[in-house]
């Protein structure tokens, strides 16, 4: 887990904030897994590191790969919500996370 997964699990507890399933895998073929998941709202949080050092989800390939991840869990009704190390460090990334859990709830 990074530092930045850790982070924003400590603020999944401090703004009380149901536990979601960690390193879950969504699709019934690939091996694909989001970093949380709430399962029964199809919500899911993928957290991006590396924007600044070049990672590998900011060259190319690794690039392409997530777009392919994110497209099938979309055909899937999954709603990804994709943060990084500003979004949660400022606090703005558990709000979100929030916003979308409480919308689903009002849905239901």
């Amino acid at each position: 887990m990074s530092q930045l997964e850790a982070t924003l699990e400590v603020h999944f507890r401090l703004y009380k904030v149901p536990q979601p399933i960690r390193e879950y895998r969504f699709h019934p073929v690939r091996r694909w897994r989001f970093d949380f998941a709430w399962v029964d709202q199809k919500i899911a949080v993928e957290v991006e590191g590396g924007g600044w050092v070049n990672g590998r989800h900011n060259r190319g390939k690794g690039f392409a790969a997530d777009m392919e991840k994110y497209h099938e869990a979309m055909l899937l009704g999954w709603n990804v919500y994709r943060c990084n190390d500003e979004l949660i460090t400022s606090g703005r990334a558990i709000k979100a996370i929030k916003l979308l859990l409480a919308r689903t709830q009002q849905a239901a």
